[in-house]
């Protein structure tokens, strides 16, 4: 079902001085706060150097170090996170509840690889890890992101001062309505934006208009698009269940529309911010400077 009916949706154009200006919103906010466990929607969040705050601050790790996703654990995205206070609560349903306190500056720092990337992160409290290993059923810990310059973006697509917390590669995922809607009308059974795991979504009756976009400004913060996002196995896997309803959907159908001109198959784009500031609901949106973003 789309996100928006057409007569309710914010994106419009107009014509000035004989060029097409196109009006967008932002319709959903979404925090992670531990990579590839649940997410939440909210009304607003600030935006920092390194992403959203509180956004992929966390992350789960085997005991060499190495970092765990929906990938190898479709179990992850049954464990819920909320923020408390100085912390946050892990919960699941067969498992109950556990506060984890955001390990302070005097916490063990451990390397841990993301990626190629090898990450210096402070060992949170063991207690956590039992939690999460006795819900997942194999020997995990848990870690904490806490130096804002600690992983530069990767100087391909980024610029010196541009850093990433633990999400796979750029601060910022952006995906619109438009995009889903049509893939929708290609499926047999539609899928929700949630497999997609975006961090902004935005207002768009056509689809792929982010393909487009070099620059945009949301709400207060000007973002550089920075390369579309390759999609992978998450996006066929229940958000909530991390059941597979269908192993082979929307991947095949995603790739007979949308491949970027290296044949991946892409949704949504990648953003690094060049200011901070806070983002909410309802924000406008303006594209700054169009033109093919990298490897389309």
């Amino acid at each position: 079902m789309a996100l928006a009916q057409d007569n309710d949706r914010a994106i419009a154009s107009t014509t000035r001085f004989g060029i097409k200006v196109m009006r967008m919103k932002v319709v959903e906010i979404h925090r992670y706060p531990v990579k590839s466990l649940r997410g939440h929607a909210v009304q607003s969040a600030g935006i920092e150097t390194m992403g959203m705050e509180g956004d992929r601050r966390w992350m789960v790790v085997d005991k060499d170090g190495q970092f765990l996703t929906i990938r190898q654990i479709p179990a992850m995205t049954t464990i819920d996170v909320e923020h408390r206070g100085t912390g946050i609560l892990l919960h699941h349903d067969k498992h109950g509840s556990h506060f984890v306190e955001a390990p302070g500056g005097t916490a063990t720092l451990r390397d841990v690889k993301i990626w190629k990337d090898i990450v210096a992160a402070r060992a949170a409290d063991p207690a956590a890890g039992a939690y999460l290993s006795a819900v997942l059923g194999r020997a995990v810990d848990l870690v904490y992101f806490d130096d804002p310059k600690n992983r530069p973006v990767d100087p391909e697509f980024g610029q010196p001062g541009d850093y990433v917390s633990f999400a796979d590669g750029f601060p910022l995922l952006v995906t619109t309505t438009g995009s889903l809607d049509h893939l929708n009308s290609h499926l047999a059974s539609p899928v929700e934006m949630a497999r997609f795991r975006p961090n902004i979504v935005l207002d768009a009756m056509d689809a792929w208009p982010e393909d487009s976009w070099k620059t945009i400004r949301v709400g207060p913060v000007v973002m550089r698009i920075a390369k579309p996002c390759a999609r992978c196995v998450i996006t066929t896997r229940d958000p909530l269940s991390g059941e597979q309803p269908d192993p082979r959907e929307p991947l095949r159908t995603l790739g007979r529309l949308h491949r970027s001109s290296k044949g991946g198959i892409i949704f949504g784009q990648n953003a690094i911010p060049n200011n901070t500031g806070t983002i909410s609901v309802g924000d406008a949106v303006e594209v700054i400077e169009a033109g093919a973003s990298n490897l389309m």
